[in-house]
């Protein structure tokens, strides 16, 4: 149980942490100073302690985000999350770190590190069948809860896998509409 409980944490923690140093307050600057998205035989590598830098993807490729603006629909919303799990899935931090920047800012500010560093410590907290199971992961459009028009949770029971995720697993999140897209913020 307690191991659970310090997954539970050090992933909300990371998730702080990612949106900290990559939420989406980024300027095209730092976008286009990353190198290109490495290819698949690179991402098979186990992960290191710090991400590398060619380990980075230059941007992910169905982040709606900027001058495409994602749907403001809670089918927009669960999307962008099924984009998040993928993402956690294959290991992909620019991803991961780009949808939870505000929840991993926060997270950051209350003295976790950046997102970066936090998430590469996830990744090796979560199990390579639940790595598997997150990578085709969807989520059930019954079970989250439209709070607002610019505010849906994402409960944990709402992701459907072939892998069995609790709270202290994956947990559940808020997402909300900020910056023409759907960003973790809690």
């Amino acid at each position: 149980m307690r191991a659970r409980t310090m997954v539970s944490v050090a992933v909300s923690a990371c998730v702080a942490l990612v949106a900290c140093a990559c939420g989406p307050e980024k300027t095209k600057e730092d976008t286009d100073a990353k190198p290109a998205q490495p290819s698949a035989s690179t991402r098979a590598k186990e992960p290191s302690a710090a991400p590398s830098a060619s380990t980075r993807s230059e941007k992910p490729s169905a982040a709606p985000t900027g001058d495409h603006p994602g749907p403001k629909t809670k089918e927009g919303a669960i999307q962008r999350y099924e984009q998040y799990l993928h993402a956690l899935g294959r290991e992909d931090i620019d991803t991961v770190c780009e949808v939870a920047g505000p929840a991993a800012k926060k997270a950051q500010d209350q003295g976790l590190g950046p997102c970066t560093s936090t998430y590469v410590a996830v990744f090796q907290m979560i199990s390579p069948a639940q790595k598997k199971a997150l990578q085709s992961a969807t989520v059930d459009p019954q079970r989250i809860a439209v709070r607002t028009p610019d505010k849906i949770e994402m409960p944990v029971e709402a992701v459907r896998a072939s892998a069995t995720f609790s709270e202290n697993d994956l947990g559940s999140y808020t997402l909300e509409y900020l910056k023409n897209d759907w960003y973790i913020t809690d």
